[in-house]
């Protein structure tokens, strides 16, 4: 993709524009530094008032309950109140936040466009489809297969669509299709079995399609698919590029995302959860995280600095970290091919931790709380005197211990349709550091603002 005469200027006033709002926030928050430090002050006292009465309210029972709530109603009342005195200020910095984030992103993506164009397209050759399987999960992401019709489609493309129907292993339908001859097989339905058929692909060495025919499909998202373009994902068996990705495993369950263990992943092992999550969640954390603990979380693992932890509320290690930092890029990572595992823990035991988590977390610096590490590597391993419960792409399992996280580089070889964007919301966003604020600059000067490009996927 070459950018015209119209584009390059457009995406140059963007970069320009950035650039402006950019200082202009930090002009904002300066400017409100100066003259009434002590309301911001204030303003977080409150945050902090109603994160520590709300640790209460969600891990205790009756009369703690009650008195958590009345600290909960202080504190929401301290926030309101700071906001209506600082609306202005307020409306200021974050609409200059959103147009920043709209002008930087729209120039940078832009850039990297033009960067992919020039690069060497390594590992996105073309190979026509001899004969391509679509696997369709009619009820996933509440039947989005149905309402597209996906069958009729995938037929008019040539290719074959398999249905599952109540029973059906999708492992051994994967397994059979490419048996029968199958040499790019997609999946539409949700990350659980996007992961299934990729281990499928990844083993036979075939193309896998991600049709984002679920219902978050963060797997499409991190691809840099148009998760509203059902059918144009179709267009991978027709008019497709090919790329290796990294996928993952845990004691040889592949998958494509993350794994969650402790407090989330023991509260989805209820069956009553799908019925009633509040309600599940409001039983079960007074039992994990209250006084008197009815149930532990007994993880054992040792940390990047080589100390052994054994009192974590939460792990989650992904297929290649997730970005926490980046304007806009949130949820998402910014590349699926740095050969790494992504993990963050948290040790949250008491009020006061998780009202400092919540507090740092409003001005931008939950990495500086003292109970959340982030790191990565190539392999973790997890202990336990118990089965640990597991949520793996979204799907509950409980697994012996240990369990052994394993990277799996350039495992899987994805076919992406050629009009796809190719880039995560991460790798489009914009870090308000000083390398991205010189990228920005780079770019409304006129040059490439990738010097490099190690992070293009």
């Amino acid at each position: 993709m070459f950018l015209s005469w119209h584009e390059r200027v457009t995406v140059r006033g963007a970069a320009l524009l950035a650039v402006l709002v950019m200082g202009s926030i930090l002009g904002l928050i300066l400017w409100q530094l100066a003259h009434e430090f002590g309301g911001l002050l204030f303003g977080f006292v409150f945050v902090f008032i109603l994160a520590f009465s709300g640790w209460f309210v969600v891990t205790r029972r009756r009369l703690g309950r009650v008195l958590g709530s009345f600290g909960v109603l202080l504190g929401i009342a301290g926030v309101l109140g700071f906001f209506e005195t600082h609306y202005v200020w307020l409306a200021m910095v974050i609409g200059a936040i959103a147009l920043f984030g709209l002008t930087a992103r729209y120039a940078v993506r832009h850039d990297l466009a033009r960067v992919r164009a020039a690069a060497p397209r390594q590992g996105r050759t073309r190979r026509p489809t001899r004969r391509g399987v679509l696997i369709i999960n009619p009820k996933s992401g509440g039947g989005k297969a149905e309402r597209w019709q996906l069958s009729d489609e995938a037929l008019l493309r040539g290719i074959e669509p398999l249905v599952l129907r109540p029973g059906d292993d999708l492992t051994e339908i994967a397994e059979q299709a490419v048996e029968d001859g199958a040499d790019v097989i997609g999946m539409a339905g949700g990350d659980g079995s996007q992961a299934l058929v990729a281990a499928v692909a990844m083993r036979h060495g075939v193309a896998h399609v991600c049709i984002p025919a679920g219902t978050r499909n963060h797997f499409a998202l991190d691809l840099g698919l148009d998760r509203n373009d059902v059918i144009g994902a179709l267009d991978a068996f027709t008019d497709g590029v090919d790329r290796r990705i990294d996928l993952a495993c845990v004691n040889e369950r592949v998958f494509v995302n993350n794994a969650s263990l402790g407090l989330y992943a023991h509260v989805v092992q209820s069956n009553a959860y799908r019925e009633a999550k509040f309600r599940t969640w409001a039983r079960a954390l007074p039992k994990m995280l209250g006084p008197n603990r009815a149930e532990s979380i007994d993880l054992q693992f040792q940390g990047p600095d080589g100390n052994d932890w054994t009192d974590a509320a939460m792990v989650v290690v992904s297929n290649n970290p997730y970005q926490v930092r980046r304007l806009g890029g949130h949820g998402s990572r910014q590349r699926l091919d740095g050969g790494q595992l992504g993990i963050v823990v948290t040790r949250m035991r008491r009020a006061t931790d998780f009202a400092k988590f919540v507090t740092l977390g409003t001005a931008g610096q939950h990495k500086r709380f003292g109970g959340l590490r982030q790191w990565s590597a190539c392999e973790f391993e997890v202990r336990s005197d118990a089965p640990i419960a597991v949520g793996l792409d979204g799907e509950s399992f409980l697994l012996a211990p240990p369990l052994r996280f394993v990277s799996l580089p350039a495992a899987l070889r994805i076919r992406m349709p050629r009009h796809a964007k190719g880039v995560s919301p991460a790798g489009a966003a914009v870090t308000l550091t000083r390398r991205d604020f010189k990228r920005l600059l780079r770019i409304a000067a006129g040059k490439p603002g990738h010097a490099t490009a190690r992070h293009v996927t």
